[in-house]
């Protein structure tokens, strides 16, 4: 392995502790977020202090060959505890059983960490060794029996939390919880797989053969990647519903757009549209859109055309659309066509129409966005605009406008439905009308 095979995951690992610290410093006394930002710290060193070039300097610093040995078997021993530890926490139970398995679990890996150094200063290892220490000292007294029992110490673990995380993964709902299990199962085979390696190397020594390369080079391998996947997989539970919600608010935001564009047609004359900082959160992002696709419907209710409307969903079911798509597609070339209707009455009179923007609701229930028309309504008069006599635009400007059941889910509806051509032809004839002299 290369030295930035160490290094780098020793990074990455290091800046998920920090992003971390943060929340632990506000959360310490939940032990979950103690375990984990444990676990990430323990990674990061385990990595750092493998490298290399740091076992040279840790030597070096010393004074004593090979002190980085039981250093970083030691981080190799405490990071399996804390693996433990975490997956402790995190099954749950009982408070105190809790607490009396993880004093246990770290007292247990006291004494491993402090029989590896034992064996230590018993052995003799006079030698520096940066990357073969385990098969060159593998016949010796003492360090043998420090490699093996630091061997031993990970392999056992790692079994018990492929075990436990498998059984775990068959019984829970959460999908983002059974990812994770899988994934900290996979990391966890390849910790079994670099002990299977080592001990294997130390096996052939002790029998007089030489299969070095797979200490020195498969094993590191195995190392990295299974720690890479074990600190994903116990944070995916964390940040992974984040994720999750976030993507599905920039989905809600892009769908959006196309209604919104649209919209902006009618309202960008009526003075400037609310800008937010680049950095602001999806969420709000999203909420502000929404906001201003329902401002924009609101100063459209005087125009909107309910016989455009009805020509659009009756276009749309001849077209083999269902109704709620019909709807839809109704909805959105009455919308298209207020748009144009607004912008060519806006520039003949100057203005924008009194009542534009604060027209009061329909006290009757409307149907909502991306529903089939309802009838004619018997109250108000046509916009100015309309085309030709016809329903009242009071029930859709309602649904539409007001907000009745014009969730982010309709509206989306609408703004897909604005790509239709029935709605092109809307937005096309609604030109056509407004151009022609009058």
């Amino acid at each position: 392995m290369e030295n930035s095979d160490y290094y780098i995951p020793a990074v990455a690992m290091g800046v998920a502790f920090v992003c971390k610290l943060p929340g632990t410093v506000r959360d310490w006394r939940d032990p979950l977020v103690r375990s984990v930002s444990v676990l990430l710290g323990l990674a990061a060193a385990v990595f750092f202090f493998a490298a290399p070039p740091t076992i040279a300097e840790v030597n070096r610093i010393t004074g004593v060959a090979n002190f980085s040995a039981p250093l970083a078997y030691g981080l190799l021993s405490a990071f399996s505890a804390a693996t433990l530890v975490l997956i402790v926490n995190w099954r749950g139970g009982p408070p105190d059983q809790t607490r009396r398995i993880t004093r246990a679990l770290m007292a247990g890996y006291g004494l491993v960490s402090v029989a590896l150094a034992v064996l230590f200063a018993l052995g003799s290892a006079p030698v520096e060794r940066l990357r073969d220490l385990d098969t060159y000292y593998a016949t010796t007294p003492y360090i043998r029996e420090m490699i093996v029992l630091y061997l031993v110490a990970i392999a056992a673990p790692a079994f018990g939390v492929c075990v436990l995380c498998w059984r775990w993964a068959r019984q829970v709902r959460s999908r983002w919880l059974r990812a994770s299990l899988m994934i900290i199962v996979t990391g966890y085979l390849f910790k079994i797989a670099y002990v299977c390696a080592k001990l294997t190397a130390v096996t052939a020594r002790w029998c007089g053969a030489d299969l070095d390369a797979l200490s020195t080079d498969a094993a590191p391998v195995f190392a990295s990647v299974g720690a890479l996947f074990a600190v994903v997989g116990f944070l995916l539970p964390l940040v992974g519903p984040r994720l999750s919600d976030a993507a599905r608010t920039w989905l809600t935001y892009w769908r959006l757009g196309a209604l919104w564009r649209e919209l902006h047609l009618s309202t960008r004359s009526e003075g400037a549209s609310v800008r937010i900082a680049w950095w602001a959160a999806p969420g709000l992002r999203a909420t502000l859109r929404e906001t201003q696709i329902h401002d924009g419907l609101l100063g459209l209710q005087p125009f909107l055309d309910e016989t455009v409307r009805t020509r659009g969903y009756e276009a749309a079911l001849a077209g083999g659309a269902d109704v709620p798509d019909a709807g839809a597609v109704g909805d959105a070339a009455m919308v298209a066509a207020a748009v144009r209707v607004k912008a060519a009455e806006t520039a003949r009179a100057g203005y924008v129409p009194a009542g534009a923007e604060h027209r009061p609701a329909a006290p009757s229930s409307p149907p909502s966005a991306g529903s089939p028309p309802a009838g004619p309504s018997s109250t108000g008069s046509p916009p100015a605009g309309a085309s030709s006599p016809g329903p009242s635009s009071t029930e859709p400007a309602s649904a539409i406008a007001a907000g009745a059941g014009a969730g982010p889910r309709s509206l989306a509806r609408v703004s897909r439905a604005l790509r239709s051509p029935i709605v092109a032809a809307a937005r096309q004839a609604a030109a056509s009308t407004e151009s022609s002299p009058r």
